[in-house]
């Protein structure tokens, strides 16, 4: 008699939507390879055919939490206010975006820039692709010199991250919730006055 072998229609996401199911709420440690594939309803062998190791698989889901990061990011690109330029307006956006999938998504959050090998089809994180075409669009608009976009992505992203992480972890986190986005603002718009002086 043939052994009868399950066949997942597109395995490989379905396991990363397990994933991402998994660390939504538990972060890293909650990524169990044995609970992804129990999930899906696979063997624990099956993954195998997709994923390395357990290290494999939380890259993908790392990729997939940042491509909604980048989305969050996008959302919050909205009409310039009056006096503000579409491309300050959108720098803004993306920093505030950022913040707010952090506080909204520690888990995820956690996992997105976790260190782990990522499996994407770009070298660019999502997150950081945004913020490069927010600077980018910045110096075409001719309020950011040509001469002092090389690295701004950096200090940029370090103001958020770390804003991210005061709120979630530091002393940020037991402010009330309009406090943190008032901060979150003052940051953001902090950081952009700087870039742009």
């Amino acid at each position: 008699m043939a052994r009868v072998t399950y066949h997942h229609g597109n395995l490989r996401e379905a396991l990363v939507d397990a994933g991402l199911e998994l660390t939504r709420s538990g972060g890293a440690g909650a990524m169990v390879l044995r609970d992804a594939t129990r999930q899906v309803g696979v063997s624990p062998n099956a993954a195998y055919r997709h994923f390395a190791d357990r290290e494999s698989l939380l890259g993908a889901v790392a990729v997939a939490i940042q491509e909604r990061m980048s989305d969050r990011m996008e959302s919050y690109v909205a009409p310039a206010p009056a006096g503000q330029s579409g491309a300050r307006a959108r720098l803004t956006a993306v920093g505030l975006g950022y913040i707010d999938f952090a506080i909204a998504e520690p888990g995820w959050f956690e996992v997105a820039f976790a260190g782990t090998r990522q499996h994407s089809d770009t070298a660019t994180p999502a997150p950081l692709a945004r913020l490069l075409e927010a600077l980018d669009a910045l110096v075409a608009s001719g309020e950011l010199d040509r001469a002092a976009r090389p690295g701004a992505e950096w200090p940029c992203w370090s103001a958020v991250h770390g804003f991210a992480l005061l709120a979630l972890t530091g002393p940020l986190r037991d402010l009330p919730a309009e406090a943190v986005r008032a901060a979150a603002r003052r940051t953001v718009e902090a950081i952009i006055t700087g870039l742009l002086g």
